[in-house]
């Protein structure tokens, strides 16, 4: 791409470019390139090189590629350090720190063999660096605070220098303070593509990163000391149904690619199709060697890549497998009411708790028609609706939408699947089929259980020799 213009990024989607004063290094006579910001959640259009090798850009889900300029033989970015306001979801807010407005920061993209420069401006409260997750590189541009270069302070400005010497899928993220600033949502996606434009091409190329928080309901801020009791599981800090679709035209050969900088693992499952896996963080899997699957599995600060024919269209869902991560704002100590009558103990507890509304009796499942009353700022635990009602999702999910027609750069949301006459799923309304054959269920010795309201002070006394406290 060629030097900045202020008036075409001022005019897309939200972003705006804003400056920055202070710089350490021997590049300070040259001045910083401008720092593009952008606060909105949602997809930008791909940006397409204007110079250099050609490529297929990528789709960052409800994120963007952070603009560069060319200084003679560098590439230059500008990332900045910073707190911001990220949208979850619609209904709720968190006040995180990522870069240039945004959590997760911009994708960086390059062409391998680019000389990059990289100017990190820190606007934290504390001290921060970058590490280039996978890339080879000087080690003196590794990012590790204290140990490859000093800290950046709040306030001041490094320069990372480096060669792409490989093309594949990489991250950047804080080794300053890692477990605050990564549990804060600081960390981006950095993408290099090949030198040769028909090397490893694909038509849709959609890029996220998978990132958890604990946000307690009703308040803004993530709790930093969570190891593992997460209650909001994100693709790029957003959770269904606020992740974007992957909008695809039915033809089209589409990669994927995403990194986890999660505290676990995440097997990644897409319906409707088989693919193969192409890509790790160590780079591309050799054609002849890249495996089938339906689910991908990526361990913590792990990279994948997979790809896919889109031929059949539809609204196929797309998310991670452990169903637990599918749900928003999860409450861990919640007791399960399975085949528990409340009829009896309901009426009591609203005297103590007007509003209280019991369920969860035959699964969970209602909770995703039904809208109760909220803290602000919470999300319900299951949300989001399709053209067949409640979807009963919320966190790592969202749709690979298939669809012909569509011009090679329209990413737009086409809106729910018309199928077919024939070809949905319906209900039986024939002659009543005959009972099928079952095995007998053991007798488990107790009933379907019966919550009910004792008064203490008319328990049953116990015999002699009981213990009348347990």
């Amino acid at each position: 791409m060629t030097d900045l213009s202020r008036r075409n990024f001022l005019g897309a989607g939200g972003l705006a470019l804003a400056g920055a004063s202070m710089i350490s290094g021997r590049t300070q006579a040259a001045g910083l390139p401008e720092a593009p910001t952008m606060t909105e959640a949602t997809m930008q259009p791909p940006l397409y090189p204007t110079s250099g090798p050609d490529y297929q850009p990528v789709v960052t889900l409800n994120g963007w590629t952070l603009p560069w300029r060319q200084k003679g033989a560098w590439k230059e970015f500008h990332l900045v350090a910073e707190p911001v306001v990220r949208e979850l979801a619609p209904g709720m807010k968190a006040h995180l720190w990522g870069y240039n407005g945004q959590s997760p920061g911009p994708t960086i993209e390059a062409v391998q063999g680019d000389k990059v420069r990289i100017f990190v401006t820190n606007r934290l409260p504390e001290n921060t660096a970058v590490h280039w997750h996978g890339q080879l590189l000087p080690n003196g541009m590794d990012g590790v605070g204290g140990l490859t270069q000093p800290h950046i302070p709040p306030g001041k400005t490094f320069v990372y220098e480096f060669i792409c010497q490989k093309s594949g899928t990489f991250m950047y993220h804080p080794h300053s303070d890692e477990m605050v600033q990564m549990a804060m949502g600081m960390m981006g996606f950095f993408v290099v593509h090949p030198r040769d434009p028909a090397e490893r091409r694909v038509d849709r190329d959609f890029v996220f990163l998978l990132n958890a928080f604990d946000i307690e309901a009703g308040s803004y801020v993530p709790k930093v000391n969570t190891m593992l009791d997460f209650n909001l599981w994100c693709w790029n800090s957003r959770v269904f149904p606020g992740i974007d679709p992957l909008v695809v035209r039915q033809g089209d050969k589409v990669r994927v690619r995403f990194g986890n900088l999660t505290m676990t693992n995440h097997p990644i499952h897409m319906h409707g199709y088989d693919f193969k896996v192409t890509g790790t963080d160590g780079g591309w899997v050799p054609e002849g060697a890249a495996w089938p699957e339906v689910s991908v599995d990526v361990a913590v600060g792990q990279m994948r890549a997979f790809e896919f024919v889109a031929d059949a269209p539809g609204d196929w869902a797309i998310h991670c497998h452990k169903s637990h991560h599918t749900m928003n704002a999860m409450g861990h100590d919640v007791k399960t009411y399975i085949g528990v009558n409340m009829n009896k103990t309901a009426p009591a507890i609203k005297k103590v708790a007007p509003g209280y509304m019991p369920m969860g009796g035959a699964g969970m499942g209602e909770m995703g028609s039904m809208e109760m009353p909220l803290p602000d700022n919470t999300l319900p635990m299951m949300t989001g609706f399709a053209q067949f009602g409640p979807v009963e999702m919320g966190g790592m999910f969202s749709v690979v939408k298939v669809r012909p027609g569509l011009a090679a750069d329209d990413y737009k949301d086409p809106g729910w699947y018309k199928h077919p006459e024939g070809t949905v799923a319906y209900e039986w309304t024939g002659e009543q089929l005959a009972e099928p054959a079952r095995a007998s269920p053991p007798d488990s010795g107790v009933k379907a259980a019966e919550f009910r309201a004792i008064d203490p002070r008319k328990r049953p006394v116990r015999a002699a020799g009981g213990h009348g406290n347990h």
